[in-house]
């Protein structure tokens, strides 16, 4: 009998051939599989979708419109002190001012304290500078006074003189202040640009706010 009858079968039934029965996978149950997981990612990228379309047209607009709102606030005005009027500004009036030569030329001082008393200075001391000032003030003039002249009196008088350099010393008298002509001094400053000074001093443009790019 040979090994490929199968028992039994007395040698009447025999395999023969080179091709065998074999068991076949069940494929429709993989198809079924991969169907159900495609109907769920279809489903699930509808769904997304549809709430990006209602995000966009009701809530995702007005916060898009309040976010851009928000970055195109202007910033706070930086400090307006450089235009700020000087502090309890005082009038021409109210300055009594000593001028004092302190170039070789003679008759510079009264000149100049001439045309002062014209712009409503009161004038005290006339004459020649000491020694400390005496031919080393080098620019048009000084302007000296008190501590508490240096935002009240000698910015006024400064409008008066273009390039003056301004300082402080020990008196105590803060309406009192002199101007000492240097040897770069050539005469005041025109009267209609003393005045222009003056009303700046007194009352400044405001800075203008910043605004913010992309706006």
């Amino acid at each position: 009998m040979s090994m490929l009858t199968p028992p039994g079968m007395g040698g009447k039934y025999k395999i023969t051939g080179g091709k065998y029965p074999r068991m076949r996978r069940n494929r429709g149950r993989r198809r079924l599989a991969l169907a159900v997981v495609a109907s769920v990612a279809v489903l699930g990228l509808l769904g997304w979708g549809t709430l990006q379309l209602i995000d966009v047209f009701t809530g995702g607009a007005e916060a898009g419109a309040a976010d851009s709102a928000a970055g195109c606030k202007a910033s706070p005005s930086p400090s307006a002190s450089a235009t700020q009027p000087v502090k309890a500004l005082t009038r021409p009036g109210q300055i009594t001012v000593n001028v004092l030569n302190a170039t070789p030329r003679s008759g510079l001082a009264k000149a100049t304290a001439d045309e002062l008393k014209k712009r409503g200075f009161k004038i005290g001391e006339v004459g020649n500078a000491t020694k400390e000032y005496d031919k080393k003030v080098k620019g048009p003039g000084l302007l000296l006074g008190a501590k508490t002249a240096a935002e009240t009196a000698l910015p006024v008088l400064a409008t008066q003189l273009a390039g003056a350099e301004l300082k402080t010393d020990a008196r105590t008298k803060p309406a009192e202040v002199d101007l000492v002509l240097g040897t770069g001094f050539k005469k005041l400053a025109k009267k209609e640009d003393a005045d222009k000074a003056l009303t700046t001093l007194a009352k400044p443009a405001p800075a203008p706010s910043p605004t913010k790019k992309g706006c």
